[in-house]
């Protein structure tokens, strides 16, 4: 089945997990989610693959990233009111702690969401909700 026809499947289902589960690199990292009505929680579980410092022991800042970049294009996929097909036009990180060799959390919230372009807001977190780990911001083209 195709990637569009996952979509296609998932926004009449509702049920991503498929979706997900076909990008190689989500599947590499290890990304999780959990929907709570139009809520969702992204989860990158404790994984010895995705460590970038040993003596830390830290999760590699491409890992964070990356998790954090899926993370807003699958919101925005889950929580579109369109069909079109976001593409990220800019993606700006902001590390503000090291992220430690545990179960890290992302959660995104749409600022903006227009004809032609979205914004998204992204925080990882480890621990406690209240001390991030990074924050970024995401801009989308959206196509059809």
């Amino acid at each position: 089945m195709s990637f569009d026809e996952l979509l296609h499947q998932a926004r009449v289902t509702g049920d991503f997990q498929p979706l997900v589960a076909s990008i190689p690199y989500a599947e590499l990292i290890g990304l999780r989610f959990q929907r709570f009505g139009k809520d969702v929680l992204f989860q990158l579980p404790k994984n010895d693959d995705n460590i970038g410092n040993p003596i830390l022991p830290a999760i590699h800042g491409g890992v964070i990233g990356g998790f954090m970049e899926l993370s807003a294009s699958l919101h925005l996929l889950m929580t579109m009111e369109t069909l079109a097909m976001p593409k990220m036009i800019d993606f700006s990180l902001d590390y503000l702690r090291a992220g430690r060799h545990q179960d890290t959390f992302a959660e995104c919230q749409v600022w903006r969401q227009g004809s032609r372009v979205a914004n998204v807001a992204i925080t990882a977190w480890q621990a406690e909700r209240v001390t991030p780990i990074a924050t970024a911001r995401a801009h989308f083209l959206l196509t059809r």
